[in-house]
């Protein structure tokens, strides 16, 4: 799922011979190098999985009243579906992290934790009734159609990215609250799906010049004028400061929402 997802055409290129070549920055803004546990690390894309899991807990705070339970339920089904199986098959479809963990074990990965969230959800149909059963259908789809670039890569578009790791969660996340839904539920509903699409989007917009420098780029030099008349030097690291800076606000100020309507809830 992950928003850092790439196919083998984002390679990086080889060098020139006789052109040497600067150091490579990482996959992503929060990748870490050195040993089996960094490449885990980041396939798990931390920041982004606790952004797009917060989705599903801020529509899930839309609905009258809560159980808690079935909050939680919905979270750690996300968080193995996305932050887990998806986030593994996108490893598996092109290695855009250049990781070495073995397929076998990516393929493993993905499959025990889909089916995990596939089974928590079923359980909580036992309190949402037969509503639920099309979004696990529906979820489970996505993963697969998405991440492995499924049917010609035709949901692995700016737009398939927002609607199903930002709008989706959103929607799952209330409807298995099974609410009273009236006219301002459904108003605020599609206020928050359409929120969190866009803020979906912004980060696609952001993050594909990101990866685009971290992993196509070789080198990047210039020098910007300024109306004073003063010059500055400008490189690769210099265009990736405020595309990683607004990437790593973001995907803070998500979670924190969720977090201070969550204790909201619970001292309302």
């Amino acid at each position: 799922m992950a928003d850092e997802t790439a196919t083998a055409k984002d390679a990086r290129p080889q060098a020139e011979p006789g052109v040497e070549r600067a150091e490579a920055p990482g996959a992503a803004f929060y990748a870490r190098r050195g040993g089996r546990g960094a490449d885990w690390w980041t396939v798990l894309h931390p920041p982004y999985t606790a952004w797009h899991v917060s989705y599903a807990v801020l529509g899930a705070l839309l609905a009258p009243h809560i159980n808690w339970l079935v909050l939680g339920a919905t979270a750690l089904a996300f968080f193995l579906a996305v932050g887990l199986a998806a986030h593994a098959l996108d490893e598996l479809n092109g290695r855009p992290l250049g990781t070495s963990i073995p397929d076998r074990a990516l393929w493993a990965v993905a499959i025990v934790s889909l089916a995990s969230a596939v089974a928590l959800g079923a359980v909580t149909i036992a309190y949402t009734g037969p509503v639920l059963i099309p979004f696990i259908v529906l979820g489970a789809f996505l993963v697969f159609a998405y991440n492995l670039e499924l049917f010609g890569g035709r949901l692995h578009t700016d737009f398939g990215f927002a609607a199903a790791w930002g709008g989706f969660p959103v929607i799952v996340g209330f409807v298995a609250q099974a609410p009273t839904v009236n006219a301002a539920t459904i108003l605020a509903v599609a206020a928050a799906t359409l929120g969190s699409t866009a803020l979906s989007l912004a980060q696609r917009r952001l993050s594909t010049p990101a990866r685009t420098l971290r992993r196509r780029v070789r080198d990047v030099s210039g020098v910007v004028a300024f109306t004073d008349g003063t010059r500055s030097k400008f490189d690769r690291d210099t265009l990736l400061v405020p595309l990683d800076g607004a990437l790593r606000m973001l995907s803070y100020a998500v979670p924190l929402l969720a977090v201070t309507l969550v204790i909201a809830r619970l001292a309302a």
